[in-house]
Order: structure tokens, then C-alpha cells, then sequence
């Protein structure tokens, strides 16, 4: 799989059926290792062991109706009270960020109302903070990390 801009970790990879699999520690099972999940699974590393979110706090592929439609974060990190608090959006390495990607999780950020939000590929991260009273965002430099 393709190097990406974050700490190395280690993963459970197996084969099955000419498909690769990766042991997600979240959802406790193994899924099918796209280059999205590649992303996903090494951003979830991150927010484990760099920034000590606690997994309890943590959702993948939490479903949302938006306009009737179901969607589903990538990534969804929620407060101490429950609330959420930061959506990650992952796309796969060789898809460049632009500003559908934004749109897309502002979209889910108009249902959710986070506080943070983050747009990866493994390669760039973005990491903006909602100014909720301003009805907008500034980008910062890294998260925060876990209280």
C-alpha cells in the first residue's frame, strides 16, 4: 500500500479469495484494504495513538439522512457528552482534495454541527474549525489533541 504523510503503524493484513484485508480495531472485523480504508485505518491509528482519543468515542461509517438520502461519515469522533465533535472525511491517495470534498462534509456537518472538521487523503490532511456564530471556518495547522 502506498506510503502516506503519517506515523507508521502496524496492521493486521490478510489475504482471502485474492482480496486483501485489514483488522479494524473499531468495528472489530476485517474489511475489504481499499486505498480508502488504507487512509481511514492509518488516520484512525493517528487519532488513537497520537492525539489519545479514546476509542469509545470513535465511529466509522456513522449513518446520517441528509434531503432523504443515507450517507455515512468516515470518521466520527464525538465529545465527552456525546455530541459530535470531529467528521473525517477519507479519500483515497490518488484522489487530490478539492472542493467537493469540503461541500461533502459540510454537507454532513450542517445535520452533525461538529466543531471540527478534516479532509484526508493520506497524503494532505485539512483541518479547519467550525466558528458556528460566523457561520464559518478557519483552517489550522493540526487538531487537538484528546482532553
Amino acid at each position: 500500500m502506498t506510503n502516506l504523510n503519517l506515523p507508521t503503524y502496524s496492521f493486521k493484513i490478510k489475504s482471502k479469495e485474492n482480496k486483501l484485508y485489514i483488522f479494524d480495531i473499531l468495528r472489530k472485523k476485517n474489511v475489504v484494504l481499499t486505498p480508502e480504508e488504507w487512509v481511514r485505518q492509518n488516520f484512525i491509528q493517528f487519532l488513537l495513538q497520537e492525539k489519545k482519543y479514546p476509542k469509545s468515542l470513535i465511529a466509522i461509517e456513522k449513518q446520517l439522512k441528509i434531503n432523504n438520502l443515507i450517507k455515512r461519515t468516515d470518521i466520527l469522533i464525538f465529545d465527552k457528552n456525546g455530541l459530535p465533535n470531529i467528521i473525517v472525511e477519507c479519500k483515497a491517495p490518488n484522489i487530490k482534495i478539492t472542493q467537493d470534498a469540503f461541500d461533502q462534509i459540510a454537507r454532513y456537518n450542517l445535520k452533525l454541527n461538529a466543531n471540527y472538521l478534516i479532509v484526508t487523503n493520506g497524503l494532505q490532511h485539512f483541518y479547519c474549525k467550525m466558528d458556528h456564530k460566523n457561520s464559518n471556518y478557519k483552517f489550522l495547522n493540526e487538531i487537538p489533541s484528546y482532553l
